[in-house]
C-alpha cells in the first residue's frame, strides 16, 4: 500500500491578507484534514519536520521510502501585482511521466470546487527543489493566492473539501477507491481458526500482504463495499468484513 511525505509550508513568514493567519499555519491545517481521509483509505503518511526548512524537508522525504512527495503551499503575487491575481498552479517534474500524471490528475480535480476552473493549472517547474530533487513522485501545490481576498477566504472556509479533494487525487493516482473519512473503530478477526488475508486491494483477486490470526483485534480505519481498511504486521490494506466481528 502507498505511502506519502506530507509537506505544509514552512513558511511562517508569509502572512495572509485575512487577519493572524500566514502559510505555514493554513498549510498545517489543511494536512491535519488530509489525515484522516488518507486513514480511511489505506494511504500511510508521514508529516515534514515543521521547524526544517525545504532543504530538510527533501533530506527526510529522501531518507525514507516514500510513493509520493506532496507539497501544499499558498502563493503571492509579484509586488506590482499584489492582490491582484487567483488561481491554483500545481507544479511537476518535466521529465517525470508520474509526476505530470499526479499533478493533471490534482488540477483537474480541484478544478470541480475552486471558483474559477479555468485558472488551476498543472505547470512544469525547472527550479523547485520540492519537485525536482525529491526521489519520490512529486508535486508542489499552490492552492490559491494568500495575498488576493478572495482566494484567503476561499481556503480557509474550505479547508475540509480541499482536504478530501487531494486525497481523492491521491486515490486516483494509487488506483484505490476513495473512502470517506470515518472514525476508527475496533474490530477482530473471526474466522473459526484460520486466517484472515491482508490484501492491497478490495478484492479477492487483490495481492494477500499478509496473514492475520484468528482473534486478533484490529483498529478499522475505513470501510468500502464490505472490506476494511485495517493495519497488521506493519502493513496496511483491506481485509474483508465478513470474517470480522466486534471486539
Amino acid at each position: 500500500m502507498p505511502i506519502v511525505f506530507l509537506s505544509p509550508s514552512t513558511q511562517e513568514f508569509n502572512p495572509y491578507i485575512t487577519p493572524d493567519k500566514n502559510e505555514e499555519m493554513v498549510m498545517n491545517l489543511l494536512a491535519e484534514r488530509m489525515e484522516p481521509y488518507l486513514r480511511s483509505s489505506g494511504i500511510s503518511y508521514v508529516r515534514n519536520d515543521p521547524v526544517r526548512n525545504v532543504a530538510g524537508a527533501i533530506a527526510d522525504s529522501n531518507a525514507g521510502r516514500f510513493d509520493v512527495h506532496l507539497a501544499l503551499h499558498s502563493n503571492a503575487a509579484p509586488a506590482q501585482f499584489a492582490g491582484m491575481l487567483r488561481g491554483i498552479d500545481i507544479y511537476f517534474a518535466p521529465q517525470s511521466y508520474d509526476s505530470e500524471l499526479l499533478a493533471t490528475i490534482t488540477a483537474n480535480n480541484l478544478q470541480r470546487i475552486y471558483p474559477l476552473s479555468d485558472n488551476v493549472l498543472a505547470r512544469p517547474t525547472t527550479n523547485l527543489g520540492e519537485v525536482l530533487r525529491t526521489r519520490a513522485v512529486a508535486i508542489l501545490c499552490e492552492l490559491g493566492y494568500h495575498d488576493n481576498e478572495e482566494d484567503a477566504h476561499w481556503l480557509q472556509q474550505n479547508l475540509e473539501l480541499i482536504a478530501q479533494n487531494l486525497v481523492l487525487s491521491l486515490t486516483d493516482y494509487f488506483g484505490l477507491p476513495f473512502i470517506t473519512a470515518t472514525a476508527p473503530k475496533p474490530g477482530r478477526v473471526c474466522t473459526d481458526g484460520s486466517r484472515l488475508n491482508l490484501r492491497d486491494y478490495p478484492s479477492l483477486s487483490g495481492k494477500i500482504l499478509t496473514q492475520i490470526p484468528d482473534g486478533t483485534e484490529l483498529v478499522l480505519n475505513g470501510e468500502t463495499d464490505g472490506w476494511y481498511v485495517t493495519s497488521y504486521d506493519g502493513k496496511t490494506g483491506y481485509a474483508s468484513g465478513e470474517f470480522i466481528c466486534d471486539p
